[in-house]
């Protein structure tokens, strides 16, 4: 027996599984890229993780259809909820004598956590539903020619939509102008779809190499 040994479809269930939680981690620090003509770009740094949950889902909606897809979706989205659930509890729970000093910087970082999960719930919910909704009715237009444009196409959508709704949710600041709130948004949004759709592009040879690794069973 092989303790190591590992089915290809958990291999790439567990690559989505852990993108998710990576994001939902590591997702509210926000970093500069670069300028345009002055302006600020800005990016979560689940831009590292975000594009290949998207490259996974094309892949197993090419391979097993558009319900075995939607089941890891809602997989996925039950990840998300217990993360925040448990945010809340970790959060809302006192601190132990030793810990007391360090509390307020755990509940800052948690407590966002809690908000961050609450908006990709939300985005997530909606974006990748979406996505597997627009591949399979192009798969049922063009079959299985043009994977490369049944991808990237479902993709850009779908992310945009992620991206935008997730943003809002998670970005918006009740205590800051609302001028201000558009212009830290925009400067998040647009970056993060266009940088997102470039790793989309980059990546669809995975999405091949995904396609022929299950496939190969």
């Amino acid at each position: 027996m092989n303790l190591f040994k590992v089915e290809k479809l958990d291999l790439l269930v567990s690559l989505y599984i852990f993108c998710i939680a990576a994001s939902e981690f590591a997702g509210a620090k926000t970093i500069p890229l670069f300028k345009v003509f002055g302006y600020q770009l800005n990016s979560s740094v689940a831009i590292i993780t975000v594009p290949l949950v998207y490259a996974v889902n094309d892949i197993l909606t090419e391979v097993y259809g558009k319900n075995r897809a939607r089941s890891v979706v809602r997989s996925g989205l039950l990840v998300v909820l217990l993360i925040f659930v448990f945010s809340l509890i970790a959060t809302s729970l006192p601190p132990s004598g030793r810990f007391i000093k360090s509390n307020p910087a755990y509940n800052t970082v948690f407590g966002l956590s809690a908000r961050i999960s609450a908006a990709s719930f939300t985005a997530f919910a909606v974006a990748e539903f979406l996505d597997v909704f627009i591949f399979a009715k192009l798969r049922q237009s063009l079959g299985k020619k043009n994977l490369w444009l049944r991808t990237n196409a479902s993709n850009f959508i779908s992310q945009f939509v992620d991206t935008g709704l997730f943003m809002v949710l998670a970005f918006y600041a009740i205590d800051k102008p609302i001028g201000a709130n558009i212009s830290f948004l925009v400067s998040l949004i647009i970056p993060y779809w266009i940088i997102k759709c470039a790793a989309s592009i980059i990546e669809t040879p995975l999405v091949y190499a995904g396609v022929r690794f299950l496939k190969d069973k």
